[in-house]
């Protein structure tokens, strides 16, 4: 009994340890399996609850697992990327700058004794005004229809307006024509040159605001001022034409730098038919060219003959602020070249008493860069017509 009893003791110890010892394993099998069917589920989005949430929480344990996956130099260039963007994006941003600050020595040197004849020219005007009692009216005048006129170009002089008045004026009238085609001298084609009809709009309005309405308003109100005094005499044109030349040999070679921008190309010529044929190309560089004219005889005839005895000098860079903001919209780098455009028009009409050498720079510069980016781009026309 006493061997029984030892036996059964064994048999029980036995049993006893090979439970633990399957335990044991089966507890170590689990949890080295458990890594493993992690890896393999990846992670779990609840349906219920906050699916995204539980995402984020994965995605935080297991973040140190998910860096070796890519490359150390992809990572790298993804944290250059945006330092890189911003350097670039402030580089362009300073640029005009450095500009500024290099061209106004050679602004000062080429017009300086013009500023200073402008300054004592308006100090004498302004000492014989007050010791009479007077006030100079022109300055307010001025402002107030300068005003009013880009008011109006702004919510009146756009495609907008066309759109909703002149689109349809001319829809009839074509209509008009295909029922009753005689005695038709301009034929009209909507289909074909309805963008070039909006910019027919654009140029009219450019022409009568810069010019009809602030040369009639000015003769209401100053009678005695002669209007060929704000810049249209002729006299004496041929004399400055090498400032004419100087100008376009600062300024060509900065179009082709500029030509260069990504925006630029895209951006000229603003009539996007102008690929189609000469005939279009032609007939939108007269308008543009209409309105420069109506812009000079503005901002260099207008401007600068009103407030020329009122602030001297500080007529040219107070033209400045509205001529630089008539760019808005247009690519950066050229809105900030009309200040120093502006001042180097202006003092230039201010020292000849004429806007033609202005405009004949204007007009040269305005073709070369459309003609510039439709070349770029390999658009320029190849027939007269076009199909």
């Amino acid at each position: 009994m006493a061997a029984e009893g030892a036996m059964a003791a064994e048999g029980a110890m036995a049993a006893e340890g090979a439970m633990a010892a399957e335990g044991a394993m089966t507890a170590e099998g689990a949890m080295a399996a458990e890594p493993a069917r992690r890896r393999c589920a990846g992670p779990r989005i609840m349906v219920q609850g906050a699916p995204m949430l539980n995402l984020g929480s994965w995605l935080v344990a297991h973040i140190d697992r998910l860096r070796p996956l890519r490359p150390p130099s992809d990572a790298s260039a993804r944290l250059a990327e945006p330092s890189s963007a911003l350097a670039s994006t402030l580089l362009k941003a300073l640029f005009p700058v450095a500009a500024f600050i290099a061209l106004a020595p050679v602004l000062w040197l080429f017009f300086r004794r013009t500023w200073r004849e402008l300054d004592v020219e308006a100090h004498e005007h302004q000492r014989r005004t007050l010791a009479a009692g007077g006030y100079d009216r022109r300055p307010a005048v001025l402002f107030t229809i300068t005003a009013v006129v880009l008011m109006l170009q702004q919510y009146y002089g756009g495609r907008a307006v066309y759109d909703e008045h002149i689109r349809p004026w001319l829809r009839e009238l074509e209509l008009a024509q295909t029922l009753s085609p005689a005695g038709v001298i301009v034929p009209i084609s909507l289909r074909r040159y309805d963008e070039l009809y909006s910019y027919v709009w654009w140029s009219f309005t450019r022409v009568f605001g810069y010019v009809a309405i602030p040369m009639v308003a000015w003769k209401l109100c100053f009678p005695k001022d002669s209007l060929l005094d704000m810049g249209l005499r002729v006299r004496g044109l041929a004399q400055h034409a090498w400032i004419y030349l100087l100008c376009l040999a600062v300024v060509v070679p900065a179009v082709f730098i500029v030509a260069s921008a990504p925006d630029f190309g895209s951006y000229y010529p603003f009539y996007k038919q102008s690929s189609r044929s000469w005939f279009d190309l032609i007939a939108w560089e007269a308008m543009y060219f209409a309105q420069f004219f109506a812009l000079e005889i503005f901002f260099r005839g207008f401007w600068l003959a009103g407030l020329r005895h009122t602030l001297g000098s500080g007529a040219i860079f107070a033209m400045v602020v509205p001529y630089c903001m008539i760019h808005f919209g247009k690519p950066y780098l050229e809105a900030a070249g009309a200040v120093v455009a502006g001042i180097a028009l202006g003092s230039l009409a201010m020292r000849t008493k004429s806007i033609y050498s202005g405009f004949l720079v204007h007009v040269t510069i305005a073709l070369l860069m459309d003609l510039v980016a439709l070349s770029n781009r390999g658009a320029l026309p190849r027939s007269f017509w076009g199909t």
